[in-house]
């Protein structure tokens, strides 16, 4: 790998990082009343997302959707079994009690995750159905066509869950 190619990827980290973060603070912002502070906020994050999409593109990173979804079901496949079971477990070593809720909310999901992006890359060619995906506020669960009556990984109601389009 090149200086240039890992300048791109702490880059696209860094960048990807601050859109998550400034998101974030928007929805902080927006709580607490400063609506114009939320709307800098979401804007800085979408600049921030721009950034994050140029440096992927010019590491020549994004490619067919096959491979994307490949490279998708690896990387969440490696969260799930490797990733963030240490995570965990150094959470509940330290009895951080919140991130080990945080880390295993996370990765209960993402196992939901791989198998949507491997039910899609199996189906790719022959799905012609289109259905929204639903999202759980409180931990990202992802289930697909509509929400479930209670989120099987958080417990929250169904009707909680942000509808994707």
């Amino acid at each position: 790998m090149t200086k240039t190619d890992e300048a791109l990827l702490e880059a696209f980290a860094g960048e990807a990082q601050a859109n998550r973060k400034y998101s974030s603070f928007a929805l902080q912002a927006e709580k607490e009343g400063f609506s114009q502070a939320a709307r800098l906020f979401r804007a800085a994050a979408e600049a921030e997302a721009v950034h994050a999409g140029n440096h992927l593109r010019a590491l020549q990173a994004i490619k067919g959707t096959k491979e994307n979804l490949r490279e998708a079901i690896a990387g969440e496949t490696h969260e799930f079994k490797e990733m963030y079971p240490e995570m965990i477990e150094a959470a509940r070593a330290e009895g951080a009690k919140a991130a080990e809720k945080s880390l295993s909310y996370a990765n209960a999901v993402e196992k939901y995750h791989a198998q949507l992006y491997h039910n899609m890359l199996e189906g790719l060619e022959t799905i012609k159905e289109r259905y929204p995906y639903y999202v759980c506020p409180i931990c990202g669960m992802t289930v697909e066509k509509e929400a479930p009556e209670t989120c099987p990984v958080c417990g929250v109601k169904g009707s909680m869950f942000r509808i994707i389009e």
